[in-house]
């Protein structure tokens, strides 16, 4: 199973912890094809490549995952475009976001998706390995 995490980066950094312990789990799984929204070396100004490259790569891989796990407790137009676009491709779409955040109505009110409300990383490990089997 190839899967797609989505996380904010020029919206905030502020849940790289809690990406890098999401993407250690979920390669239990398979590949991740977006690992590098997890590093720390990563910061809100994003990679060192050019908006075309980021798009194209993106876009690719958006197409080749069986599923794509987004964090969608920081805001982030790039989070939204991905689960969107995936939406479109009619792929399994889990949504995972810190209890008592303001996530955005839109997202969660889209019963085509799965979701996860976490009060912490380990619980939010626990109900993903349930979800994923």
């Amino acid at each position: 199973m190839k899967i797609y995490f989505a996380g904010s980066i020029t919206g905030g950094r502020q849940k790289v912890e809690d990406y890098e312990k999401i993407v250690n789990l979920l390669e239990n799984y398979g590949p991740v094809l977006t690992k590098h929204v997890a590093s720390k070396n990563l910061t809100s100004l994003g990679e060192n490549r050019t908006k075309e490259d980021v798009y194209l790569r993106d876009i690719n891989w958006l197409n080749k995952c069986d599923i794509v796990v987004a964090d969608i407790t920081l805001p982030s137009t790039g989070v939204g475009y991905e689960i969107a676009y995936a939406e479109k491709l009619n792929k399994r779409i889990i949504c995972v976001y810190e209890k008592d955040k303001n996530v955005s109505k839109l997202i969660i009110g889209n019963n085509h998706f799965e979701f996860i409300e976490y009060d912490n990383i380990e619980n939010l490990l626990i109900s993903l390995k349930n979800t994923l089997g």
